[in-house]
């Protein structure tokens, strides 16, 4: 099994002061040794993050957080299949009023397309994708 990757994992690490690798270390301390990769959509929220900075200081230690998460990990596109998983799942969840967040919903379509799980802090918005392995990481 791999694992896919939620930008909380990588925000509780930086707010703690720990480096890419250290979190990448409790990962696979706690979950295993597995393939570990981050959607375009973590992506989007980490790049996200840096820029909602209040501070030049902190922009410049998150963006450097980021690039290091961006060096190390590898990032998984949006291809047309994870499109046609995330429509599928938000529109059988629409049906039956649940709403997945947009990035969520696309986080997990690319944990379904690679049959990984997500491992995330945020167990309420993953647990809402249908067929979905969430794991609870924090």
């Amino acid at each position: 099994m791999g694992l896919v990757l939620d930008s909380t994992v990588f925000i509780a690490g930086e707010r703690r002061g720990v480096t890419v690798l250290d979190v990448l270390e409790d990962v696979r301390k706690k979950l295993g040794d597995h393939e570990i990769v981050i959607s375009a959509m973590t992506a989007a929220e980490l790049v996200h993050g840096v820029w909602r900075a209040p501070r030049r200081n902190i922009r410049a230690r998150r963006e450097e957080f980021v690039e290091e998460v961006f060096s190390r990990i590898p990032v998984r596109s949006i291809s047309l299949r994870i499109a046609r998983i995330a429509g599928q799942i938000d529109a059988l969840s629409r049906a039956k009023g649940i709403v997945v967040p947009t990035a969520d919903l696309f986080i997990g379509s690319t944990a379904l397309d690679l049959d990984y799980a997500v491992a995330t802090g945020n167990l309420r918005h993953f647990r809402q994708v249908f067929d979905l392995r969430v794991i609870e990481f924090g």
